[in-house]
């Protein structure tokens, strides 16, 4: 499983990269190829400074050895060895008028002395962060989640789409990070669900991402923005560092396992404001998204 997984992570990072170039128009991903000490590695695809995206990162890993003390406390076991593989990306668009996406779909193992597999697990999701709210946009990206969802169980989308909402919630602000999407984790054999069949949801998703995403890429790449609206894309940015840095379990375990920081940190975008006690206008665009980012949609 883990190689069947592992493959199909390259092709579809070659697939959702490519696309983006294309998208794009100007800029090109950089790639980088790594090794990590401990064992495995990655390989890391960076975009910056493009007509479109202004930072974005597409990374696949493989990494695997013993598991440290610190992920030991965390899953409950003693000295085990693991191998994780996944897909990690985030697109910053330069157009405050295009959201910002997050996706991510993982393969985790972890081995007894003997090197037999004691447990195993599938994980991901896809999310939206908008700066200015397109309820058709919206839509848009909850119907193809769910559309994928609906294939292997009726009852995905509505599960994982309220795990999301839970999930990327800044608790400190309370308030979503975005407008959500699908969030699955510990997706393990089951009466229902055999490792084959969660394989098939998995992929059936990360198929599905950029169905999600690049129409309304193409769709509002081109709106005119003003120095205002620039100005709240970077104020909002700076509640998705927080999220990130503050509250996400991908970049604790990144930093914990000795992970590669560029990898883990490409995440973050380029320009970022903290502006004091900052709120936005009474019937304004910007309180229309706030409002929703307080009180999750059902925008299917």
């Amino acid at each position: 499983m883990k190689d069947k997984f592992y493959q199909y992570i390259q092709n579809l990072q070659n697939t959702i990269t490519s696309k983006l170039e294309a998208i794009d128009g100007k800029a090109k991903f950089q790639e980088d190829i790594w090794k990590r000490p401990e064992g495995g590695g990655g390989r890391t695809r960076v975009i910056e400074n493009g007509q479109v995206f202004e930072k974005g990162g597409v990374n696949i890993s493989g990494v695997h050895g013993k598991l440290p003390k610190s992920m030991q406390a965390y899953f409950n076991v003693g000295d085990v060895d693991f191998f994780a593989c996944g897909l990690s990306l985030v697109l910053h668009p330069e157009n405050p008028m295009v959201p910002t996406v997050h996706a991510n779909w993982r393969y985790f193992e972890m081995y007894n002395d003997a090197g037999d597999i004691i447990d195993s697990w599938f994980g991901g999701g896809q999310d939206l962060t908008p700066y200015y709210l397109f309820e058709e946009d919206a839509i848009h990206f909850h119907k193809t989640c769910k559309t994928a969802c609906d294939k292997h169980n009726k009852e995905f989308y509505q599960t994982y789409k309220k795990r999301c909402d839970e999930y990327f919630y800044n608790a400190h602000r309370n308030e979503g990070r975005g407008i959500g999407g699908l969030f699955f984790d510990y997706c393990k054999t089951s009466e229902q669900m055999s490792m084959e069949n969660w394989y098939n949801f998995v992929t059936e998703v990360g198929d599905s991402f950029l169905d999600a995403y690049a129409p309304i890429v193409e769709k509002r790449k081109n709106l005119p923005y003003t120095k205002t609206q620039r100005s709240w894309q970077e104020i909002r940015r700076g509640r998705y560092v927080e999220f990130n840095l503050v509250h996400d379990k991908g970049t604790l375990f990144g930093l914990k396992t000795n992970g590669r920081i560029e990898s883990i940190l490409m995440s973050l975008p380029p320009h970022v404001q903290w502006v004091y006690d900052h709120y936005p206008e009474a019937g304004s665009d910007e309180e229309k998204l706030i409002n929703v980012l307080k009180n999750p949609v059902d925008w299917v």
